[in-house]
């Protein structure tokens, strides 16, 4: 049942990249490319990005734990989930979280600045580590900005073991079409909230609980469905693979003119002033309706094996995606060092600025496979054997046979 784990793999490189660029619009912005029609749009747009991982972790966890934990969630199978779930992301987490206290400290000692920080706290700093910063109606994002998400993933793996209980009745009792009718129902919430043009991030007014909830469980069901049409030998009927191939191409072309649009409807464009020229550019209003989209795209790869399902799971693609979470969790503050480091040199645009752009988006990627290396994968491992649990994950060794 492991056939599509590659590609999937690949499309959480797809995600990190996406928010990447999301992140870099002020200096792309600076050497022209988001002068280039449509890639602007979709680059504007990255931080959906986001909700792909969210969407694809409750794919995944539901593939890997729904005959592990969904006929009955003993208390020792869901601690042990937890602290599995904790030694994939908390590692990273840990390191960064430091780290960008650190760069913070230091940047403002260094240039002399005093802008006001009012996360920069003990109380906020605990919040962190306990990855709750997230929670709640009005949440304060500071220190590793990025983590924001990893607080309402681990909010999602907290309730995961009760939510597979239902899934796994779902898997047995509950016809395909109703699954397609409940995989509706789940994303109606985000739908609400994301045509609701008061906030262009979506922070606010519970919308990062709503975003994580709908596309983690979604993801679920994705799952859900597609094991309908996968054999027990992991065969997919010709027709269907056809036709999960052909929306796999018509899904991110969707997302694309989706994206094109809202950058040029004028209702989209948030009125909204930055103060901050490093900020990125706000994201257009009612960009949450592109994530239904992405959610099927996911199914569809899942059940195709050629075209981008064969591309994402090449060696390079995936090995981005086993690198992803460590990219995703170290560009920004690495970013904002870089461009501390280009005003502190007085180097703002031209030939110089834009190899030192390019640079350092290939430092990016060399930064987040060091940590990979060193950080991440180690510390999993330790952190998987002191529970007496194989060091490698079985979805991961069938990701990666160079790692078997």
């Amino acid at each position: 049942m492991g056939v599509f784990i590659r590609q999937l793999t690949g499309i959480r490189a797809v995600a990190a990249v996406w928010v990447l660029l999301y992140h870099l619009q002020g200096p792309l912005d600076t050497i022209g490319a988001m002068s280039i029609p449509v890639l602007s749009d979709v680059i504007r747009v990255g931080r959906l990005g986001v909700d792909l991982f969210f969407a694809l972790s409750g794919f995944i966890l539901t593939h890997t734990y729904l005959r592990k934990i969904g006929p009955q969630a003993h208390a020792r199978a869901t601690v042990e989930f937890w602290w599995l779930r904790l030694a994939r992301i908390y590692p990273v987490h840990f390191v960064m979280l430091n780290i960008a206290g650190i760069a913070v400290v230091a940047q403002a000692l260094i240039t002399g600045e005093d802008k006001e920080r009012s996360w920069l706290n003990p109380i906020d700093y605990i919040r962190n580590l306990l990855l709750i910063q997230e929670w709640g109606p009005e949440p304060e994002r500071g220190w590793n900005v990025v983590a924001w998400s990893l607080s309402m993933e681990w909010l999602a793996y907290l309730l995961f073991p009760a939510l597979v209980l239902v899934l796994f009745i779902m898997h047995r009792r509950i016809s395909t079409p109703v699954l397609l009718l409940a995989w509706v129902v789940v994303i109606v919430p985000l739908l609400v909230r994301g045509s609701v043009g008061d906030d262009p991030y979506y922070g606010g007014a519970w919308g990062s609980t709503i975003r994580v909830l709908t596309a983690f469980t979604a993801g679920a069901i994705t799952y859900l469905i597609v094991v309908r049409f996968i054999d027990e030998d992991g065969q997919i009927r010709p027709r269907v693979e056809r036709l999960a191939t052909s929306v796999s191409v018509a899904m991110p072309l969707l997302v694309v003119a989706g994206a094109l649009f809202l950058g040029r409807w004028a209702g989209a464009q948030p009125d909204i002033l930055l103060t901050d020229p490093d900020a990125e550019p706000l994201p257009p209003y009612f960009h949450l309706w592109l994530v239904p989209p992405l959610i099927v795209w996911i199914g569809a790869l899942a059940l195709s094996k050629r075209g981008q399902a064969r591309w994402l799971s090449r060696d390079t693609i995936v090995l981005g995606g086993l690198i992803s979470y460590s990219l995703y969790m170290t560009h920004l503050v690495w970013l904002s060092t870089w461009r501390a480091g280009m005003n502190a040199i007085g180097l703002e645009s031209g030939p110089l600025y834009a190899l030192s752009l390019l640079a350092a988006i290939a430092m990016a990627f060399v930064i987040a496979w060091l940590m990979w290396k060193i950080v991440e994968e180690p510390a999993r491992r330790w952190l998987r054997k002191a529970v007496g649990v194989r060091p490698v994950a079985p979805e991961e060794a069938a990701a990666d046979r160079r790692n078997p």
